[in-house]
């Protein structure tokens, strides 16, 4: 699942995992999102507004690794 990882698709994805504990996923979901120029396109996505509400604290993760790049 981790290799199948989409702009449209990794929002919902990261809520999942989040809220059944599939830690690699997770992961996975916020190494994509963390990549150069993926961001803006998946906040434009369905599943952006979702992730949002459902998990706002995993706003904070994506916010952290973006930070460690230096983005």
């Amino acid at each position: 699942m981790c290799s199948s990882i989409g702009a449209e698709t990794v929002a919902t994805t990261l809520a999942l995992a989040e809220q059944h504990h599939c830690v690699e996923l997770k992961d996975a979901s916020i190494k994509f999102i963390s990549s150069r120029g993926v961001l803006g396109a998946v906040m434009k996505s369905e599943g952006f507004d979702h992730l949002a509400a459902s998990c706002p604290l995993i706003l904070l993760d994506i916010l952290d690794k973006l930070a460690s790049l230096g983005v």
